[in-house]
C-alpha cells in the first residue's frame, strides 16, 4: 500500500474546508494530502510528527503544514486508556494553492502570500501576536457564512506572509517522501510512544516488522530523515521538557522517567536538542510563566 493520501471532503458551497473536530483522541495515521493545513489544537496534549520534526503539542498550539508534507498528531498515552474522560479538539482549515483559481495568487497584491506558499518544505509553528490574531479569526469563522470565511482565510494568509513570528519545523532542504508502506511507519511510531520511557532495542521493532536491523534502519531514515536513535531521543527530550515545565520532579527523576540511563547522558542530549541545560530550561519557563 502506498503512503496514505487523504482526500478531504469540501462542501458544495465552499472552496476550502473549515472544521472543528472533537474526539477522544486524534486518530489519523501518518498521512499526507495536497491541501495545506492550518491547525489549532483547541484541546489535548501529545506528540506531533511533521516531516522530520518531532515535538510536543499542547492546547493553544497553532501550526501550518504545507502541501504533501507527511504528518501525525498522537495524544499522550493517558488518552487511550479504558474509561478515559479526556478529550481532544482541533480547529482546522484545508485549502489548495489553486482554491481560488490557478492564477489568483499571481496578482501583485498576493505576491508575498504566493512566495510564502511556494516553499516546498513549508511547516511552521505560529507564535506571538500573529498566533493570537489567527486564533481569534478561527473562532470567529465558526459563525461566519461561506463568503465571510473566504475573506477571513485571505486575511490570515496575508498576515502569515509578512509575520516574523513563525518558527520553521522542518530541517533545511527537507524533501517529503510520500512513497512506501505507511502501515509500517505507523506501527513504529506507536511502538516508540508506548516504550520510549524504557530501553528500546532496534532489533525488537525490526523483528516486529519482519525486517533485519540494517533494513529497518534504512527504512526508518528513508521515511523520517533521521536515525531511529535520534528520533527516540527527541521524543524523550520532549517528555522531559513537559516534566520540567510542571516543576514537580527533580532533574534526576525526570532523567530516569524520560528513559535515560544516566544523568550525564541526559544532560548531553538535552543540551544538544534544546540548546540549554535542563535547569536553565526550567528556570526560563518558570520566569516567563510568572
Amino acid at each position: 500500500m502506498k503512503a496514505q493520501l487523504h482526500k478531504l471532503p469540501i462542501s458544495s458551497d465552499a472552496s476550502f474546508l473549515f472544521k472543528t473536530l472533537e474526539c477522544d483522541y486524534f486518530a489519523n495515521p501518518w498521512h499526507f494530502h495536497k491541501e495545506y493545513e492550518l491547525v489549532l489544537i483547541d484541546k489535548g496534549k501529545g506528540t506531533r510528527f511533521i516531516g522530520d520534526n518531532v515535538s510536543h503539542f499542547t492546547e493553544g498550539d497553532l501550526c501550518l503544514i504545507g502541501s504533501n508534507i507527511p504528518h501525525l498528531f498522537r495524544n499522550n498515552e493517558e488518552y487511550y486508556t479504558k474509561n478515559s474522560k479526556l478529550k481532544a479538539r482541533s480547529v482546522f482549515i484545508h485549502f489548495t494553492k489553486d482554491f481560488l483559481g490557478g492564477h489568483f495568487f499571481d496578482v501583485p497584491e498576493m505576491k508575498l502570500a504566493n512566495r510564502f506558499l511556494e516553499n516546498p518544505s513549508l511547516a511552521i509553528e505560529i507564535r506571538g501576536k500573529t498566533k493570537k490574531y489567527i486564533v481569534n479569526k478561527l473562532y470567529a469563522m465558526n459563525d461566519e457564512k461561506s463568503p465571510q470565511r473566504l475573506l477571513s482565510l485571505l486575511e490570515i494568509l496575508v498576515r502569515l506572509s509578512v509575520s516574523a513570528e513563525l518558527k520553521p519545523l522542518l530541517s533545511p532542504g527537507f524533501s517529503a517522501n510520500t512513497s512506501g508502506n505507511s502501515d509500517k511507519i505507523n506501527l513504529v511510531f506507536q511502538f516508540i510512544m508506548r516504550n520510549y520511557t524504557e530501553e528500546i532495542y532496534v532489533r525488537e521493532i525490526a523483528s516486529k516488522l519482519k525486517m533485519s536491523v540494517p533494513s529497518f534502519s534504512r527504512y526508518f531514515k528513508h521515511h523520517t530523515r533521521k536515525t531511529f536513535s535520534d528520533y527516540v531521543t527527541e521524543i524523550r527530550i520532549g517528555h522531559a521538557c513537559r516534566m520540567l515545565m510542571e516543576d514537580n520532579f527533580s532533574i534526576s527523576e525526570i532523567s530516569f522517567q524520560s528513559g535515560f540511563d544516566n544523568l550525564s547522558n541526559f544532560y548531553r542530549h538535552f543540551k544538544k536538542v534544546v540548546g540549554v541545560i535542563p535547569k536553565e530550561y526550567r528556570n526560563k519557563f518558570l520566569k516567563t510563566a510568572v
